[in-house]
């Protein structure tokens, strides 16, 4: 790979505790957050506002002006591991279609064309050659320059069609619409009507927590996710908190055995991912009956999952602090589809 005389940039793609790769290669992106506030530069006075430090804006400042068509990126994780290459195509813009993406808002955008990338099996370096801090820094290790320099690509491999986004954003739905859309698939109106009261507390719940240092997995499950099983007409019979180490399994018969293990709920501290704990999930349901749906969450964001041909799939997202009918970005459904999944009443 040619890197004479081109600026080369390392972009961070979230953490160890959240890490959104994947969202990037899928959609030949690179991105960055807060996105809240709009696009740059005209979401610098309010980010300003919103007291957003200087280093943060002068991080999304280096990301939408500093670089350019034809630079070349690596995606990062921490400080050591390298998961893919590429070279940045076009002009920065912003899209609210990445308004939350596993709870982040990355709304600043960069399209790649991806060259090279681990498939799993990470490119590992000396820790510290990639700088922490920042999710946009311009590359200086020479150990990595040397790796890339190494590199070789096809014509073929820069030609490669750029990923179609998505056309279609993320649309608001009302607790009103949501209602209809479960009576329509037979929930119960006295458990529409408590699931849409509970709501409000809920979700002012959610707010309070969204500033406050997370809470512990068993306060989640307590305070944020019981509620709305329960609201959905879960009975407490049918509920066990930390069962054969579930955080919380649901039954669609007693007694409470395997065989009758209908959903598995694996639940995360904010701000750690919601959506990468399906593998935990997914092990905790392996052999046991009839257990065909998994939910993952942090109290806030949940990641509702159907058996599909012997995999779970991910089939519906919501956030409770912005409830859409729809995320493109995962190809999945939104808040509607999520809860119809969660109740009791849910056949294939």
């Amino acid at each position: 790979m040619d890197i004479t005389n081109r600026k080369i940039w390392q972009q961070a793609c979230g953490d160890t505790d959240r890490n959104y790769s994947e969202v990037c290669l899928e959609w030949d992106v690179i991105l960055n957050g807060p996105g809240y506030a709009g696009q740059y530069p005209e979401c610098d006075e309010i980010l300003k506002s919103h007291d957003w430090s200087s280093k943060k804006r002068t991080d999304i400042w280096r990301f939408a002006e500093q670089m350019k068509d034809g630079d070349i990126v690596v995606l990062r994780l921490g400080t050591s591991e390298i998961l893919a290459v590429g070279v940045i195509v076009g002009n920065y813009f912003w899209s609210n279609t990445f308004s939350d993406i596993d709870g982040w808002d990355l709304q600043h955008i960069r399209r790649v064309r991806w060259l090279w990338k681990t498939n799993g099996q990470h490119k590992i370096f000396n820790t510290y050659s990639l700088k922490q801090g920042d999710t946009t820094q311009e590359l200086t290790s020479d150990e990595v320059k040397k790796w890339l320099a190494e590199l070789a690509f096809s014509d073929t491999d820069y030609k490669r069609p750029l990923a179609d986004l998505p056309t279609e954003e993320p649309t608001q739905i009302t607790h009103e619409q949501i209602g209809e859309y479960l009576y329509e698939q037979g929930v119960s109106s006295n458990s529409i009507e408590t699931l849409l009261k509970e709501f409000d507390e809920l979700i002012r719940i959610a707010k309070w927590y969204k500033d406050k240092d997370a809470p512990s997995e068993f306060e989640t499950v307590a305070y944020l996710v019981v509620p709305i099983l329960r609201a959905l007409g879960w009975t407490p019979q049918k509920m066990a908190i930390e069962w054969r180490n579930v955080d919380l399994a649901l039954f669609d018969q007693l007694p409470r055995e395997d065989k009758n293990l209908s959903i598995v709920v694996e639940a995360k501290k904010k701000g750690n991912s919601c959506l990468t704990a399906k593998s935990q999930a997914q092990g905790y349901a392996h052999g046991k009956g009839n257990c065909k749906r998994l939910i993952v969450t942090d109290g806030l964001r949940y990641g509702t999952y159907l058996k599909i041909d012997n995999e779970y799939k991910l089939v519906a997202y919501f956030n409770l602090l912005a409830l859409t009918d729809k995320h493109p970005i995962y190809k999945c459904n939104g808040v509607k589809e999520a809860l119809r999944i969660m109740t009791p009443e849910w056949r294939e």
